[in-house]
């Protein structure tokens, strides 16, 4: 029986050579990288590569050895202006056979990020898409671009600054108030 792959990308580890590195190359074309950027909500995405091999480790696991290379534009966070980042990182991944998960609903993250469990079909593509996820720049900003300091208020009455906000600012020019009042 033929087992049906879950997309165009998904390698099959039964068919993986256990003796040899296993290469992938992936290069999403224009269609693609728009759904990507759409799905990481990002302005666009120029250039997407992912390029690495699948080597075994051990008798029954894998590791996942790969480099992402990426041209990624989003708005700046201060002014919204289009910020365009390079990316290039290499990708890590084990995929484990014994792989044990914990099943408490809040448990800590494991010291090591990098490895999953080992199922049916390892796909690169899922891979290359978490790991831009992860790279991306939360805040892009774009150079010299600076947060201002906005003051609201409503008509008439005086405007509140991030200086009164804090309490004890004035507690200097209180006390030598307090001290030529008393002298």
């Amino acid at each position: 029986m033929a087992h049906a792959s879950p997309s165009d990308t998904a390698l099959r580890v039964a068919d993986l050579s256990p003796t040899a590195q296993n290469d992938f190359a992936l290069r999403p074309d224009s269609v693609q990288l728009n759904d990507i950027a759409a799905a990481l909500d990002l302005s666009s995405l120029r250039k997407l590569s992912f390029e690495g091999q699948l080597k075994p480790l051990g008798n029954a696991d894998w590791t996942l050895v790969a480099r992402l290379g990426a041209t990624v534009v989003q708005p700046c966070v201060v002014t919204l202006e289009p910020v365009t980042t390079r990316i290039d990182v290499d990708v890590t991944r084990r995929f484990l056979r014994d792989y044990q998960q914990s099943d408490e609903p809040e448990a800590e993250m494991p010291d090591d990020d990098t490895t999953e469990s080992l199922g049916t079909w390892i796909d690169p593509a899922v891979i290359m898409q978490e790991a831009l996820a992860l790279a991306v720049p939360d805040y892009p900003r774009k150079e010299g671009a600076e947060l201002g300091q906005l003051v609201y208020t409503k008509p008439g009455d005086a405007p509140m600054t991030d200086e009164d906000a804090r309490p004890f600012a004035g507690l200097a020019d209180l006390q030598n108030k307090l001290k030529k009042d008393g002298a």
